[in-house]
């Protein structure tokens, strides 16, 4: 998965299929050449009350991500790899949780491997 349409399909295959999503569109891509490009794609969650927003920018093998539940405006959690916390065993990988810690992440910036970690995590929380 290293083109914007290959990306883009796994993205919306994978939330479209997941029973924790209601609705998912996309928000924007910008293509800069067939190896640097941006995704954003949001899926409404099947309660309704919130939104999972997952964000890449792709530059060639490099790969940022941000998979953010949001409630309205006010963020709820975060995966990303920014690198801010270079003190966490997983650096860059991060976890933002609800509770505004950071922790480690067991994401490592592969879409395929990630996302369902994500979506189970929110399965979890849930059901919880």
């Amino acid at each position: 998965m290293n083109t914007l349409p290959q990306l883009l399909n796994f993205v919306m295959t994978t939330l479209q299929n997941s029973s924790l999503c209601s609705a998912v569109s996309i928000v924007s891509t910008k293509s800069y050449s067939n190896s640097q490009f941006i995704i954003k794609v949001r899926a409404t969650m099947a309660d309704g009350d919130n939104m999972l927003q997952v964000r890449f920018y792709c530059n060639g093998d490099h790969l940022d991500y941000a998979y953010q539940l949001v409630d309205g405006d006010t963020p709820l959690m975060r995966w990303d790899n920014k690198e801010h916390f270079p003190s966490l065993t997983s650096f860059p990988h991060h976890f933002h949780a609800e509770n505004c810690r950071v922790e480690p992440s067991t994401l490592i910036g592969k879409p395929a491997h990630d996302l369902p970690i994500v979506l189970e995590h929110l399965r979890s929380v849930n059901r919880g």
